[in-house]
């Protein structure tokens, strides 16, 4: 766990990291440098396979068993009392997806959502299989605020698309101009992208508040 302690924290966001790499991407390292100093405190969360020094993600209830503990321990320690905003990029947004409901969220931050695996497209099947399983992860957050962020180009789904799959009662759209999967904008352009992240986060902790469970 990396915390990036806010000095008078009003509420936390912890995020996990894609399938891909850990948290040392842009637009992780963006909203732990950014939120603190307007009171959220920040946690980015290592995956197993990434401590393991595996390349390979380890299997979803096995994710979902350490986030779980991840997050008990931090609402006893440091984030005990706060409104609690719970995400992460691809692979990490998944598993606060179907951990929500354990973890007592109050919102949801969804980096980059993969909806449906570019490989799995070519076959119909897999295709519906995998968008399925992913229906079936958000459905598991409820009623709970949720914002959304992606990438223009993402390959695993656009916004609208993903968007399209959450109750529009309660959830909020910020589409990063130019960016791919990885919320990254060719040439100069990542430091707009970044601040689109960023506004996105506190938009998060804004609504999460507002309804605190």
């Amino acid at each position: 766990m990396h915390l990036f302690a806010a000095a008078r924290p009003g509420a936390a966001l912890v995020l996990g990291h894609g399938a891909g790499r850990g948290v040392d991407t842009a637009d992780l390292q963006a909203i732990a440098r950014e939120l603190p100093g307007s009171g959220t405190t920040v946690v980015l969360v290592d995956q197993p396979w990434v401590l393991a020094g595996r390349r390979v993600a380890a299997p979803a209830a096995s994710l979902d068993d350490a986030w779980i503990q991840v997050l008990a321990g931090l609402r006893t320690g440091d984030l005990a009392g706060l409104p609690l905003v719970v995400g992460g990029r691809s692979t990490g947004a998944r598993v606060a997806c179907r951990t929500a409901a354990a973890v007592e969220a109050d919102g949801a931050l969804l980096l980059a959502f993969p909806l449906c695996p570019p490989a799995s497209r070519k076959d119909p099947d897999r295709a519906a299989a995998a968008l399925a399983v992913r229906r079936g992860e958000l459905a598991l957050l409820g009623d709970r605020p949720v914002t959304l962020v992606q990438g223009e180009r993402d390959a695993f789904g656009s916004g609208e698309q993903v968007l399209s799959e959450l109750d529009p009662a309660h959830a909020e759209l910020f589409a990063v101009p130019g960016a791919d999967h990885s919320l990254r904008v060719r040439g100069r352009g990542q430091p707009e992208a970044d601040k689109v992240v960023v506004g996105a986060a506190l938009r998060a902790v804004e609504r999460a508040r507002a309804v605190q469970r």
